[in-house]
C-alpha cells in the first residue's frame, strides 16, 4: 500500500508543530529538534516539515511505498513515462535510510518515490549513487536537499 509523502520547508518550526498537531489532531509521530513528521492514516500521508536554509513552502512531494519491488515497479512506471529517474541506494536523511528514485515532473516540481528500510540517529546528508548522477543529472542535482552546506546533494 502506498502513502503521498509531503515535505514542507518551514521558518518557524515551533509555530508549526503547533499548527499542524491542531489540524490533523494529533501530536508529531517523530520529533527532532529541526524535524517532525505525522505518519496519519486518515488521510494517508507521510507528512513532513523541517527548518532547513530553504525558502518556506512546498520542499517536494512523493510517495511511501512498502517494499523494493513496490518502488521498483513506480520507478519503472516513470521511466516508461519519459521521465528521468535518478535511483539512490541506502540514502540516509530525514532520520531515515531509504532506497529512493527522484523525478521532476513536466512543470519543474520534485517528487521522491521511497522504501524505507531504517532509521538514522541524524537527520542526514545522503550521497546520490555514481549511476543516478549519470542517468539523470539534471534531476540529481537539482533535488531537494539535506543539510547545510555546499556540497549537499538529494535527500528527502
Amino acid at each position: 500500500m502506498q502513502r503521498l509523502h509531503v515535505h514542507v520547508a518551514v521558518s518557524d518550526l515551533d509555530r508549526s508543530i503547533a499548527f499542524y498537531s491542531t489540524l490533523f489532531n494529533t501530536a508529531p509521530t517523530v520529533l527532532k529538534p529541526d524535524y517532525a513528521k505525522w505518519m496519519l492514516d486518515d488521510p494517508r500521508v507521510n507528512f513532513a516539515i523541517s527548518r532547513r536554509d530553504a525558502a518556506s513552502g512546498v520542499d517536494h512531494l512523493g510517495i511511501q511505498v512498502e517494499s523494493g519491488g513496490e518502488l521498483g515497479d513506480v520507478a519503472q512506471r516513470l521511466t516508461a513515462a519519459g521521465a528521468e529517474v535518478a535511483e539512490q541506494k541506502q540514502a540516509a536523511c530525514c532520520y531515515a535510510r531509504s532506497d529512493k528514485a527522484w523525478v521532476k515532473d513536466p512543470d519543474g516540481v520534485s517528487w521522491e518515490t521511497f522504501h524505507t528500510t531504517g532509521a538514522v540517529t541524524t537527520y542526514g546528508e545522503d550521497t546520490a549513487s555514481k549511476a543516478a548522477a549519470k542517468t539523470a543529472p539534471a534531476v540529481a542535482a537539482e533535488s531537494p536537499r539535506c543539510g547545510s552546506d555546499a556540497g549537499r546533494t538529494a535527500c528527502c
